[in-house]
């Protein structure tokens, strides 16, 4: 099973980038899927997660009302639309699945971690 997030680039401050996570032996169906995010020097950070059975979305402060989580079953992809980008938003960013219980914004939270890609928001 292998998780692979794409969409990443170099874009500056107040551009979007939509973040797409695939995923090859999984079928994503209703369970949990979060974005979590890794900026330099930094641990990594819980920031979306759409949960199972509802598509109930969440979000941490720091990305609320400018990312959006979403998920589309028939692509097998969630995405990660980033609109008003900052600097400060750099960082890799990894989607993750498999969720461990019912919390979702610590690295503990997830077992199934993708490659990342990398976002960098220039000034």
């Amino acid at each position: 099973v292998q998780l692979q997030a794409s969409g990443g680039g170099l874009v500056q401050a107040g551009d979007s980038l939509r973040l797409s996570c695939t995923a090859s032996g999984l079928t994503f169906g209703n369970s949990a899927i979060a974005w979590f995010r890794q900026a330099p020097g930094k641990e990594r950070e819980g920031i979306a997660c759409i949960v199972s059975d509802n598509d109930d979305t969440v979000y941490s402060d720091s990305v609320k009302g400018r990312f959006t989580i979403a998920r589309d079953n028939a692509k097998n992809t969630v995405y990660l639309q980033m609109n008003g980008l900052k600097p400060e938003d750099t960082a890799t960013y990894y989607c993750v699945a498999d969720q461990q219980g019912s919390s979702w914004t610590r690295t503990t939270d997830f077992a199934l971690w993708g490659r990342g890609t990398l976002v960098t928001v220039s000034s």
